[in-house]
């Protein structure tokens, strides 16, 4: 079941690329007593991922940051070192590349997408959601190709 707005973000650990490699990191860690920006990509280094969803957040991520927002998170069914080797490709400095390398995270979010047909395996589906202190006030999946209502316009608008 997909999550919806008033649940609570799943306990789960994932990674992120720290300096000596990849590196834990929980949910909890990122959103407990935090207002957090997650917005999930299908895969890192794929063209609508690398030249609009993700600049959108970057070039965006100071105005995010000063309508409230703790932590804008960039999450893919990559491993850290792609995630890590992405986001210094994009200047996504100001962005946390978390890695969910084995679906764990995107299968209890309710929000796999099967890549099969495309030799990509199980993915994400593209969305973003809001989440204040571990609950998701919105929820915007995209409903087909592209990338709309997971942008950063969009999601900026919500904030």
């Amino acid at each position: 079941m997909t999550i919806q707005v008033g649940d609570k973000i799943p306990a789960c650990t994932l990674k992120t690329m720290g300096e000596k490699g990849p590196t834990d990191i929980t949910t909890a860690d990122i959103f407990d007593g935090k207002k957090v920006v997650l917005f999930a990509v299908p895969g890192a280094f794929t063209p609508g991922c690398s030249l609009t969803h993700l600049p959108g957040y970057v070039v965006n991520a100071d105005k995010i940051k000063a309508a409230g927002v703790d932590t804008i998170v960039c999450m893919s069914v990559n491993d850290a070192f792609v995630m890590g080797a992405w986001g210094k490709d994009q200047n996504a400095d100001e962005i946390l590349m978390l890695a969910d390398g084995n679906a764990e995270f995107t299968a209890a979010l309710g929000l796999e997408l099967d890549g099969t047909g495309f030799g990509m395996g199980k993915r994400s589906q593209r969305f973003a959601l809001i989440a204040q202190d571990g609950v998701v006030s919105h929820l915007n999946v995209e409903p087909g190709a592209g990338v709309d209502v997971s942008s950063a316009e969009t999601i900026m608008a919500l904030l």
